[in-house]
């Protein structure tokens, strides 16, 4: 019971390393593999599952220890209340890493048992989306990985969560001699030539001026303090295009903790300004009204004749933008809008000039279902919106940068980033890292973009890779339990 316990802290600490700050993603074929010895040795189902369980918690403490912060620093609750919140929230999300190994200790020790190991844990990882709160899937440890990149626009993260996943249970069945011929299914990986290449990194022909205002997410804010930050968009909106002899397509500001409302006709007069001297559509993030009055955190495209569209964003964040029964009784949201914001309810696809957009705001990368939508409807370039600060300068930044890498990766498409202070990029579609502003800092750059009109097998198809797994789950639970019917 003791080795069983070793083993399964030691996936915990090999998975956190996968991810910023530490980023070993090279351990990543490795760090399902201890969890997986200890199921496979442990023969109690209660036993398995609380060495999974206790896996779990820990690896969620460990990538996610900056939730304590945000709910000390920004929702108002105690250190200690700010603790029992983010506790209780790893106890819930480490039930899909117990259920994990309960389940896996089931299986037979059969040549099929590693790709139905790995097909449990897409399967498992899938319904994380379900549990209120979705973040790094093992899959996005390969954002750096050209090779198994190529499986991004075929089946998601969930095909690289899997390629993973199945190269630890090879070498945990290897490791316990269980089945020799294990190790065949490593070939699978080679056949990953066949398909097509991620692209080569290319300059942008279009071009977009980037804005990032560094404000202070704790700031009271008063009418002479509004004039000044506004003052300061518009200059570094407008000076970032003197004396270039490119033309711009657009001005992008990042989702702000600024009092901008949609429905302020002095705010949207004061935007289009903007966008009559720069020439150019602007985009940003801004607070919209709700038919009931709730508060929309929205992303508001200002063309130099007028408003274009308005997308509401649909994927809310737990405690920060809503508080989920009955936690209110504990604490209030992150978000300063007096009452819980409501959720979008579509997908809005944006017309500039003759090509268009799609636009999603912060939290909403982690879902790539949702995200691939936008590319499904004609959205030619991506737009992320974000405001980052919520974070401190926590490792949760760069997390959340990954997973919008992926996001690109999976549907071939180029993310042109805005955050509040930090990382603000322009991501090709391959998921590489073009151009950044600096961190923490007030600034403004011209970052050079493409339009692509092709789409991605995933983008067309979604989520089918996970249903595949589903069904491989099923079809291995069962027949793990068949030779004990006939006996």
């Amino acid at each position: 019971m003791i080795l069983n316990s070793i083993l399964a802290l030691l996936s915990a600490f090999l998975l956190i390393a996968l991810f910023p700050n530490y980023n070993l993603a090279v351990l990543a074929p490795i760090a399902l593999t201890p969890l997986l010895i200890a199921a496979a040795r442990e023969p109690n189902p209660r036993l398995r599952f609380a060495f999974g369980y206790v896996s779990g918690v820990v690896y969620w403490f460990g990538l996610c220890n900056w939730i304590q912060w945000t709910l000390q620093e920004h929702a108002g609750v105690s250190s200690a209340t700010a603790w029992f919140l983010f506790v209780l929230f790893c106890l819930a999300k480490a039930l899909q890493t117990g259920l994990f190994a309960t389940l896996a200790g089931t299986l037979p020790q059969r040549f099929w048992t590693p790709p139905a190991l790995a097909a449990l844990w897409v399967a498992l990882e899938y319904t994380h989306s379900w549990t209120g709160f979705e973040w790094l899937n093992l899959g996005n440890a390969a954002s750096d990985m050209s090779f198994l990149l190529r499986l991004a626009p075929v089946t998601g993260v969930w095909g690289l969560s899997f390629a993973f996943a199945l190269m630890a249970a090879v070498i945990a069945t290897i490791v316990m001699r269980r089945q020799r011929l294990a190790s065949l299914w490593l070939l699978l990986l080679p056949c990953l030539a066949f398909l097509p290449d991620i692209p080569q990194p290319v300059r942008g022909r279009e071009s977009a001026v980037v804005v990032q205002p560094n404000l202070d997410d704790s700031l009271v804010w008063s009418r002479e303090m509004l004039q000044r930050t506004e003052d300061q968009l518009q200059t570094f909106s407008t000076s970032t295009l003197l004396g270039r002899d490119q033309t711009t397509s657009i001005v992008v500001w990042p989702e702000a903790p600024a009092p901008f409302y949609t429905y302020d006709p002095v705010f949207t007069g004061y935007v289009q300004n903007i966008a009559q001297t720069a020439h150019a559509d602007v985009l940003l993030g801004a607070v919209a009204k709700a038919p009931d009055n709730s508060p929309l955190n929205s992303a508001l495209l200002m063309s130099p004749n007028g408003p274009v569209t308005r997308y509401d964003k649909v994927n809310l964040v737990p405690f920060g933008e809503f508080v989920p029964w009955p936690f209110g009784l504990l604490t209030k949201k992150v978000s300063s809008e007096a009452g819980d914001f409501e959720a979008g309810t579509n997908v809005v696809v944006s017309p500039v000039g003759s090509h268009k957009i799609g636009t999603f705001i912060c939290y909403e990368s982690v879902f790539p279902s949702y995200i691939r939508r936008f590319a499904a409807e004609g959205a030619e370039v991506l737009f992320n919106l974000s405001n980052d600060a919520w974070f401190g300068k926590s490792q949760a930044r760069y997390q959340h940068f990954r997973i919008v890498r992926m996001r690109a990766a999976e549907n071939r498409r180029w993310i042109v980033r805005s955050t509040n202070n930090g990382l603000s990029a322009v991501i090709d579609p391959a998921g590489r890292v073009l151009d950044t502003l600096p961190e923490y800092r007030e600034a403004a750059a011209r970052l050079r973009y493409n339009y692509r009109s092709d789409v991605s097998f995933y983008t067309q198809h979604g989520d089918w890779f996970v249903l595949l797994c589903a069904l491989i789950t099923a079809a291995g639970l069962l027949a793990g339990q068949l030779p004990a019917r006939n006996r």
